[in-house]
């Protein structure tokens, strides 16, 4: 074909005669410059194609550049035959592992970092998933330290743990048995924050008490359940002291203050066999140098007073049996059996107890939003690092799961809801000031892809569905030091960006939502003044305009609409961070002070899940939460535990 004055040939079988000759060649050791040395196996290649596909190799080749001969790596830890699929996807494109090898070469990719790899045998497992195999999948994904991985297992157990508790795994699996005596008509609330305070109690007996974990399981461990729901350690009741373990405010205390960093879980050594061999050395180890992990997984009641419990002691996977008893004279006979014919429904004592149950991450700065019944909170900071994490809460179950973490760390961004799709746009990874990069969820593939960048970065912006567009409203400057006017839409369609009018007053940490067909801008800062101010965009003529002021000047608040009504919770107001509420009637064009939140919240998320507004996370001018609060308008009040009469829509 004669084009433009050139000759042009498009051979579309050379291509695949060419993979197919090079990887012949690989096999018949012609022309190759790179020796595997894999466990006494000895398998050729060449160092071009692999350091195009394995980052690993590449950095190995790249180093040994002088080498003009033959180049040697040795790997005693990887299977041949795994390493020999990964070749021959190297030079085909084609990925084929029998069933049983796929462990083995999610290994391998592992080590060459061969990501695309790594996700599709992880993919394969995760099919795979069922009750019989959940405890050595877990052990295998936190031995390869993946995170994605290992939340989404620890999810299936969460939901099935009963039925894991029956197989043979599970049962070989180290026990740790706990007594807890109770006060007369005092019950033991089944949630995770009983089972925190438990963590909290063998952090101290190992790093405080100079125990070893095999110690403390080698019989029942007497504690003691305070009114005021402490828990205490039995013999020190007994002989008269009051030494508190676990409080309501030290969660992990004794390791960390806040939950370990994303960063960190790649690093984590857990163990894949269920051995206590690790605990030996951090019993006398040095407390900032513990950094394997602490976690609580699963629990259920299984009986009255008797509860089972999966957990991560110190990298070990461990079950926990705690038995409630009222009399202290008494002592447990045995180990509490597992009673599935039984109702796990909590009792309504209990109830009035148990705390909603909190992120598995404490996250201000964060992104939130209602989809599908679920409310999905999604990145935001600690005082250490921007997240990529995003959890899912079901309102029904009382539970939170991981669901896919996005491609971008980052903070200080909104997020909403279009199409059916979650949308974010900009905010800050922790590095950059600002980001132009979004990306949007898509809840049926359980993936995060990008979307076309904004024209300038954009930090502390608000972010909003109208009219089929999704709309990014203020923010911070280059410098982070002044609000923007800038308004913007995107076209999820078109897949272009426009712009819109300009706000009248420059605004970041403004909350911003849609009601009725407009969009609100609401409070936010002009550099660091709070400001109370409110404007109103109408997408007919393209204009702002200010309505009635909040009574209490505010940035970093969060809004939820109920009821044809703006609800805005929390923020800060130049000097402490927030509890009031406030509500706007667009109909009386006026504001109306509420009932206040039971934490102060500045950058918190809010969602409304059937007729209930959750708040979720933020900085209460102290620490940063993961705890969760609900609103009932009919009744004015917020709740922070379970008796919270929160009707939900089906």
């Amino acid at each position: 074909m004669i084009q433009n004055g050139y000759l042009i040939f498009e051979d579309e079988s050379f291509l695949d005669s060419t993979v197919a000759k090079m990887n012949a060649l690989r096999k018949n050791g012609q022309f190759c410059d790179v020796r595997l040395q894999v466990c006494g196996h000895e398998l050729m290649a060449h160092r071009a194609v692999l350091a195009c596909c394995s980052p690993y190799l590449f950095e190995i080749f790249n180093s040994d550049i002088e080498s003009h001969g033959v180049s040697h790596v040795t790997f005693e830890d990887l299977d041949p035959e795994a390493v020999e699929i990964l070749l021959n996807y190297a030079y085909t494109a084609q990925l084929k592992a029998d069933k049983e090898l796929v462990k083995e070469v999610y290994s391998a990719a592992k080590r060459f970092k061969m990501e695309r790899v790594k996700q599709i045998c992880g993919d394969y497992l995760l099919s795979k998933l069922d009750s019989q195999n959940a405890i050595s999948f877990r052990n295998f994904a936190s031995s390869m330290g993946d995170a994605r991985f290992l939340s989404q297992v620890d999810a299936f157990i969460q939901d099935h743990l009963l039925d894991v508790s029956e197989q043979e795994d599970f049962l070989k699996l180290p026990r740790l048995k706990l007594e807890v005596m109770l006060e007369d008509n005092l019950t033991l609330p089944s949630n995770g924050k009983l089972y925190s305070k438990v963590l909290n109690w063998v952090q101290r007996s190992l790093w405080e008490n100079g125990d070893q974990l095999e110690r403390l399981m080698e019989e029942v461990q007497t504690l003691y359940y305070s009114p005021d729901h402490k828990l205490v350690d039995g013999g020190l009741v007994i002989e008269g002291h009051s030494e508190v373990f676990g409080g309501e405010e030290d969660h992990l205390q004794f390791v960390q203050k806040k939950p370990v960093r994303e960063s960190d879980q790649r690093q984590m050594s857990c163990s894949s066999s269920g051995s206590l061999s690790p605990s030996n050395q951090a019993a006398n180890a040095p407390k900032q140098t513990a950094r394997r992990e602490w976690k609580y997984i699963a629990s259920e009641k299984t009986a009255n007073n008797n509860y089972l419990c999966l957990a991560v002691l110190d990298g070990v996977l461990c079950v926990i049996f705690l038995h409630g008893r009222n009399s202290p004279q008494t002592s447990p006979s045995a180990t509490p059996c597992l009673m599935k014919s039984l109702s796990f429904e909590a009792q309504p004592e209990e109830l009035e107890e148990q705390p909603l149950s909190p992120m598995h991450y404490a996250r201000s700065g964060l992104g939130t939003a209602a989809l599908n019944g679920k409310f999905i909170a999604a990145g935001g900071y600690n005082r250490e690092e921007c997240l990529r994490t995003v959890e899912c809460y079901d309102p029904k179950e009382d539970r939170w799961t991981f669901i896919a973490p996005m491609r971008t760390p980052r903070a200080r961004f909104q997020m909403a809801v279009l199409m059916g799709q979650l949308y974010v746009i900009g905010g800050s990874n922790g590095h950059s000031d600002e980001l132009s990069s979004g990306e949007k969820y898509d809840p049926r593939t359980d993936e995060w892809t990008q979307v076309p960048e904004l024209r300038t970065n954009r930090c502390n912006a608000g972010v909003c569905s109208l009219n089929n567009k999704l709309y990014v409203v203020g923010g911070s400057d280059p410098c982070g030091q002044k609000g923007l006017k800038n308004c913007d839409a995107f076209d999820p369609v078109a897949k272009t960006w426009t712009n819109c009018a300009s706000l009248n007053i420059r605004r970041h940490q403004a909350a911003v939502c849609e009601l009725d067909g407009f969009m609100y801008a609401i409070g936010g800062a002009e550099s660091w003044n709070c400001l109370n101010t409110v404007e109103r965009y109408n997408p007919e003529n393209n204009t702002w305009t200010l309505i009635a002021p909040m009574n209490v000047a505010r940035r970093g608040a969060a809004v939820a609409v109920h009821a044809g009504k703006l609800f805005v919770v929390g923020g800060f107001d130049g000097t402490h961070a927030l509890r009031c509420v406030e509500m706007y009637d667009p109909a009386r064009n006026d504001w109306k002070m509420l009932g206040s939140m039971t934490s102060s919240r500045s950058n918190a998320g809010v969602a409304m899940l059937g007729d209930t507004i959750y708040a979720v996370g933020g900085f209460d001018g102290n620490e940063f939460l993961n705890t969760v609060e609900v609103y009932n308008p009919e009744t004015d009040e917020w709740y922070d535990c379970a008796k919270a009469p929160s009707p939900l829509s089906d």
